[in-house]
Order: C-alpha cells, then structure tokens, then sequence
C-alpha cells in the first residue's frame, strides 16, 4: 500500500472522510449457476445495485468503491453507470455519493485490500460491505460509522442468536452424525452482519500483517489485539446466500413498497 493512498496522520476519524468498499467479485455457486452473486436480480434490479443505494443513502458516506470480477470490471461500471445521477466525478455519482469500480483478486481478502489500494488519503473511515447484504438500513450503516468516529477502531453490526448454538465434531462425510462437544452460552454469542465499520490505519494494518485468508475484516483487527466493538444489527441486512433468502428479499422489498412507497 502505498503512502499517497494513507490518510494524514493529523486527521482525527472525527473529522475525516467516510468511503465504503464492497467486494463483489464473488460466484455465489450456493445461489446456483448463473452471473455472479452480486449480479443477481433483486425485483429485476441487481442486488449490488440495492447494496450500493444503501450505503449512499447514509449522510456519512461520500465514496464507494466497488471491487468487480477480474474480468467484469467494465460491466460493473457500466450497470453502475446506468443507474447513477448526472454529474459527480468522471467515475459516476449517485447524487452527493461518488462511486468508483476497480478489478477485484481471487479471494475476498485481496479484493478488499485493492479496493483499500484505491482509496484517496481523505478518506479515514472506511466501511467494508457484502454486496450479498443489499437491504441494510441506513440507520445501521450510520451506527456503524458513528461508532468508529466516536474513537472505536473496528465496529461491527450484530444480533442476538434466536437459535441455541451446538459445538460440534464434524462428521468425516457429508450428512454422517457428528457428535456434540459443546453448547456455548447463547447469551455470549452474536450473529455478524456488514457494514463493518474501522479506522482505516487500523484496517490497512490489518491488511498487511495478517497473511492467512478469513471470512471477515473484523477478524483480522481482533488478530491484531485490537478490541471489536458491536452496534445493534438489523434483521433485513441478513445475507442473500440460497434461493429462499431471495424470496425473503422479495418480500422485504414488497413490504417497503407498501410502506414507503419505494
């Protein structure tokens, strides 16, 4: 990473600028064959699209970055394009949100770090969203940058678990019994959603020193021995993985048309 792209150091995440990236270089096989997940129609829009008007919705963030496919970064600029306001940079704009596509890496890890590469030095906080998650609403996005500005290095969304919770030995074959060695406090336990929201030194350190692939950012900060800080999730930013959360979505979004009229 180079340091033209780091923020200055003089620049409190009080004062500094609020940018998003989303990886969404993604195949999403659990959704089955097909475009990329982040592709799939939503109420014949895409779900990336739905995930990108989410975080330009919110007051904080000015920029977002959006790591494509190595080989669809053209047509992520292009539906991004179609579905943009007049005006704002070259890149595209969504009103006062600018948005910018750059190409993503074969894991989740490296796209978010090229998208980090592409980050201006303005930009302090920085949101790290799943494209998969395209209902997130605007009041968690904001709690989540909130959060960071108030001084928290790494922030995440998260619920209580309705479910109890089993700890288990997994079976050596898919669909053999597996032995139950634990039933953690479900008390303790959250269920992680995105945005997540971090400091962005503490996210660009986070990058370049933990090496191993991971599932979340947040987890790369708390391997850091920096403390993680959750802010209440929200039960529609759950994530679009199987074809029944897309007919969940569906009626998310048929119930906010109804209700707000969008």
């Amino acid at each position: 990473m180079s340091d033209e792209s780091r923020p200055s150091p003089a620049q409190t995440p009080a004062e500094a600028g609020v940018a998003a990236v989303i990886p969404a270089a993604g195949r999403g096989v659990r959704l089955g064959p097909g475009a990329p997940k982040a592709l799939r129609a939503l109420n014949g829009t895409p779900m990336l699209i739905h995930a990108v008007r989410a975080l330009a919705a919110s007051r904080y963030v000015s920029l977002v970055i959006v790591v494509a496919p190595p080989d669809g970064a053209a047509e992520v600029k292009s539906l991004l394009d179609a579905h943009a306001l007049p005006g704002g940079t070259p890149s595209g704009s969504w009103g006062r949100t600018d948005f910018l596509v750059v190409p993503g890496g074969d894991s989740r890890q490296e796209s978010v770090r090229l998208g980090l590469d592409a980050l201006p030095p303005e930009y302090g906080v920085v949101l790290v969203h799943d494209a998969a998650r395209p209902l997130v609403p605007v009041d968690t996005v904001d709690a989540v940058v909130e959060a960071v500005r108030a001084g928290a290095p790494a922030v995440v969304p998260a619920l209580p678990l309705a479910d109890t919770v089993k700890e288990v030995e997994p079976a050596s074959a898919p669909g053999e019994p597996e032995p139950v060695v634990a039933t953690p406090e479900r008390a303790r336990l959250r269920a992680v959603q995105t945005p997540q929201g971090f400091d962005r030194a503490t996210l660009v350190r986070a990058h370049e020193t933990i090496t191993d692939n991971v599932t979340d950012d947040a987890s790369m900060v708390e391997q850091l021995g920096l403390t993680v800080v959750a802010v209440p999730g929200h039960e529609e930013a759950f994530k679009v993985t199987r074809p029944l959360d897309l007919v969940l979505a569906e009626a998310v979004l048929a119930r906010r048309r109804l209700n707000d009229g969008f």
